[in-house]
This record gives C-alpha cells, sequence and structure tokens, in this order.
C-alpha cells in the first residue's frame, strides 16, 4: 500500500499536467457551452474552494458519501475509496448497531492517460421504513457512521432545488443555508462540480457535499459543465458523471443514465429528469421513453408532475438565450399534454419564475417554468436582462440562492426563492401552486 505522503505527491504532480492540459482546452469549453456566454456582467465571483482529503484518512477511509433514492423503499449508497475496500454498506435503526448488510459493487474509470479515479463503491440498501432515521457505515470502516432520514410515504414533502452547484465561496453559503433547513430530497438541474475536465474537482466537489449529500437522498440531472468530452482524448461524454452519479434509470424502464423518472410521497409526486444534452429528436430514445412514461401516471393517484432539466425552454436573460428551444419545439406538447405542473431548469446563472405557460403564451393548463441555476457557480451571475419584461415572466432576479418546493397536500404547494446575496437565505419570491390534477378545466378527457 502506497504512504499517503507518496499517493499526495502523486496527484500534485497529476494536478500539475492536468493544468498544463487545461490550458490547450479553453477553446474546447467555449465550444461545449461551458465558458462565458455573450451577455454576462458578472460581478466579483468569490473564491474556487478545493476540498482536500482529510489528514486522518487512509486508502481505505470511505469519502466522497452521497445516497439516492432507488423505488419506493430503497437507497443506493455511493462512496469512494483511494484503496482497495469491500463494496458494504452495514445499517440499522440505531447507531453503531447495525443489524443489517448489504453487498454492492465497485468500479472506476480513467480520464485521458493523466487521472484514474479512486474506487467507486455503491450498494442498495433496504427495504427501508418511510420517516425513519438510519445509521449506516461504508466498507466496514467503524472510523466513520452517516447516518439519512427515509423521505415520508405521503404528503407532505419538501424538496430543495439547486442548480449550477460549482464549489466556490457562495456554493458553500448555498449548502450552509440548505444544511439548516428541513427538507426530504435534494433535486439539481445539472452542472454540478465544474470540474470542466480537471478530474481533481470532482473529488473535490463529493467532499464538500458529503455533509449534505451522505444525510438526504439528491437527485440529479446532467448540464453542459459535465459532459466533459475531448475529441480523440476522452471522447466518450458524461464519463465521469455517469461513473460517480448513478442514478435510478433502470426502475422507470429508461435506457439512459442521462434521464429518468421517480416517485416520492408513496407516488402522489412523479418526478421527470430529463436530459438537455441526450438525444431529444422525435423517435430518439428520450422521446420515447418520456411518452411511456407519462402514460403510465394516474393523475388520480399521481397529484403532481414535476419536470427538471438543464436548458432552460423559457429564459428572458441575455444568457444562453434560445439554447433550449429545440427542446422546447420536440417535447413540450408531450409535457403539456401530461399536465406537469411545474418544470425547474438550470444553465441560466440567475433566477427567474414565469406563469404557467404553453407554446410561448400563458396557458393555465401549462406547467409553471422556473429557472433556479445559481447555486455558487465559479463563472458567476447572468445580470443581463431583456426589456421590457414580458407578461409571461414574472419574477427575475440575479442573485445565488436556492429554491424550496413544499408539497402540502394534493392540491397546493408553496414554493420559495432564497436569495444569499449577503450570506443570509433571504425569502425574495413565494408563490402557491394549485395542482393542475386539481384543475377541472385541465382535465384529460379518457
Amino acid at each position: 500500500m502506497a504512504s499517503l505522503p507518496f499517493r499526495r505527491r502523486r496527484l500534485r504532480l497529476r494536478r500539475l499536467l492536468l493544468l498544463l492540459l487545461l490550458l490547450f482546452l479553453a477553446v474546447a469549453v467555449g465550444c461545449s457551452g461551458g465558458g462565458a456566454a455573450s451577455g454576462y456582467n458578472r460581478p466579483k465571483a468569490r473564491e474556487t474552494l478545493f476540498v482536500f482529503e482529510a489528514d486522518d484518512a487512509d486508502g481505505v477511509t470511505p469519502q466522497q458519501v452521497h445516497i439516492s433514492m432507488v423505488g419506493p423503499d430503497r437507497m443506493r449508497v455511493t462512496w469512494i475509496t483511494d484503496d482497495d475496500a469491500p463494496a458494504t454498506v452495514d445499517y440499522g435503526t440505531k447507531t453503531e448497531n447495525y443489524g443489517m448488510s448489504s453487498v454492492g459493487s465497485t468500479s472506476s474509470y480513467s480520464y485521458t492517460m493523466l487521472y484514474k479515479s479512486g474506487n467507486i463503491h455503491e450498494a442498495v440498501i433496504g427495504p427501508l421504513v418511510p420517516g425513519t432515521v438510519y445509521y449506516y457505515r461504508c466498507s466496514g470502516n467503524p472510523s466513520r457512521e452517516f447516518y439519512f432520514k427515509t423521505p415520508p410515504a405521503k404528503l407532505p414533502i419538501k424538496f430543495v432545488v439547486i442548480g449550477d452547484l460549482g464549489q466556490t465561496g457562495w456554493t458553500n453559503s448555498t449548502l450552509t443555508h440548505i444544511s439548516n433547513t428541513r427538507h426530504d430530497v435534494l433535486l439539481l438541474p445539472g452542472d454540478l462540480s465544474y470540474a470542466d475536465f480537471y478530474q481533481p474537482r470532482w473529488d473535490s466537489f463529493g467532499r464538500l457535499i458529503e455533509p449534505l449529500a451522505s444525510s438526504h437522498p439528491w437527485m440529479v440531472t446532467q448540464g453542459n459543465h459535465d459532459i466533459e468530452s475531448i475529441p480523440f482524448l476522452q471522447p466518450k461524454p458524461f464519463k465521469s458523471y455517469n461513473a460517480r452519479w448513478h442514478m435510478p434509470f433502470e426502475q422507470s424502464a429508461s435506457p439512459s443514465n442521462l434521464f429518468y423518472s421517480f416517485d416520492a410521497a408513496g407516488g402522489q409526486v412523479h418526478l421527470l429528469m430529463l436530459g438537455s444534452y441526450a438525444d431529444f429528436g422525435v423517435g430518439s430514445d428520450q422521446y420515447r421513453w418520456l411518452m411511456a412514461d407519462l402514460a403510465k401516471v394516474d393523475r388520480e393517484r399521481t397529484a403532481w408532475v414535476i419536470g427538471v432539466l438543464h436548458a432552460p425552454w423559457y429564459n428572458t436573460n441575455e444568457a444562453h438565450q434560445g439554447e433550449g428551444e429545440e427542446m422546447r419545439k420536440t417535447m413540450e406538447e408531450v409535457i403539456y399534454d401530461g399536465r406537469v405542473d411545474v418544470v425547474f431548469a438550470g444553465h441560466v446563472h440567475a433566477y427567474e419564475r414565469f406563469t404557467r405557460v404553453f407554446n410561448n403564451k400563458e396557458d393555465q393548463c401549462g406547467p409553471i417554468h422556473i429557472t433556479i441555476g445559481d447555486g455558487g457557480n465559479r463563472e458567476g451571475l447572468a445580470s443581463d436582462y431583456m426589456n421590457p419584461q414580458p407578461s409571461i415572466s414574472l419574477f427575475r432576479q440575479a442573485s445565488f440562492g436556492h429554491g424550496q418546493l413544499d408539497v402540502v397536500n394534493s392540491t397546493h404547494a408553496l414554493w420559495t426563492w432564497h436569495r444569499n446575496d449577503d450570506d443570509e437565505p433571504v425569502v425574495a419570491d413565494s408563490v402557491w401552486i394549485t395542482s393542475l390534477a386539481a384543475n377541472s378545466a385541465c382535465k384529460k378527457q379518457k
């Protein structure tokens, strides 16, 4: 086993080589949509963070632990070790007294010739009792114990929504605010680590979010910064994202980790996690899957349907204008016919809330579109908006922050946006939302 100082020297050398490589990738970033977009007027950003491995960690210490929902009563635990370790999770309802265990699998990946990930372990645990606190440890390692509370099996349920998170001082501020908020599930509409080819940033991101992501399920979809493909050197897109963030696509009969769906609150909430950077054309795998998935939803039983994607379909910010338009033209009617209540997006580094809309017009049976790409990314805020403000755009502001969707019952949910420009989670926008299933004018004829 290599000594800790040797591993760190080796890691520093790899970082230096990767930094040199990145000097030649600036053009590639811009071509992939990861660079500065026109219309940005960014104030001074806060420092970029890099979270190192703990000084007292050894090669088998679990790190970068996060959990995600799998079906109605199971949880996937994902973690990384530097050296070989068993892919086991011991868990139970009492601290340090587990009683149950699950064996999973281990994988790793290489990125170009300069980076090889640690051992990425995952194990699915359950069945679990709703609304119950579970304690767990990974790889049988007694040095670190984690815990989480399972989401409820019925309403109410509370979601936190953050997009374009990254790892800066603003990210840290956002995560601190979320940690002080009671919530059941976190939704992230793409652009997670902002590694942008420099793979150690994925490791830093995993350590940064671990306190929250190990105690609450994180359900994510991909953004443009997660693509990370390099012609000839690393042509396969989403290699790091797919290796580190295995979402429950198999359970929703999706053929790809880039788009899937899942249920919450005992099936009273159905969530669609769509892929802005997966093929969405008519006849594509994603299009056919979405049609089939929505056809299975019984709105007599499922009160709420929520969509999550990266590039917004509606956007009055000067940044990223029109980048979600092709997907909107292709899929909006499917979403409309499915009576999706709300669609969350990221990509634009600001906040904006629209009225219920379909085909660029106000429509009482269309979804509310909300852009929340303001988690804390290192690129700064998108401050320039189109004027005059269109009537379908009800509230917009360039500030870092996060959102909370409190689904109170089968008919009503409270949405609040909490800005954190001054390191205080100020509620700057809020609205009560009525489910389309409760609107008789929007009921579909059987």
